[in-house]
């Protein structure tokens, strides 16, 4: 899915849209990508001279490419996070990184769902989290 498609299941618009592309590979696998171009508004002062990708910015990037699981549930819905647990940001995410994120489902309980992620550039780990979500 490009970002056209994107908005067909998520609620998201630019400039909150932060997945440039996103497919499920199984059944239970959701994966996304997200190019950092290095203008985006959440690199303003965050650091100036050092940019950063802010962690609360990754874990949004995860949760979006997490819908794409949820497509049937989340089509014309608001998802809401209802929490983030074990987040862990290994290596900093920085303009001209391809964030590559991958997303699982871990068990849900309707409206309440809750997954795992994981996020890498060139391979190499930058954020892992658990997530729930509830979708309203």
């Amino acid at each position: 899915m490009d970002r056209e498609e994107l908005k067909k299941i998520l609620p998201h618009r630019e400039p909150m849209l932060l997945v440039d592309e996103a497919e499920l590979k199984e059944e239970n696998l959701a994966v996304g990508k997200y190019t950092v171009k290095g203008g985006e508004w959440f690199l303003q002062g965050h650091f100036p001279g050092h940019p950063i990708v802010p962690g609360v910015v990754q874990c949004e990037m995860l949760a979006q490419t997490c819908c794409v699981l949820l497509a049937d549930s989340v089509r014309g819905h608001l998802p809401l996070f209802a929490g983030l647990d074990k987040v862990r940001f290994k290596s900093p995410v920085k303009p001209g990184d391809t964030l590559e994120m991958s997303c699982s489902l871990v068990r849900s309980r309707p409206p309440f769902y809750f997954a795992k992620g994981q996020g890498r550039v060139n391979g190499k780990l930058a954020v892992s989290a658990e997530l729930s979500f509830a979708i309203m």
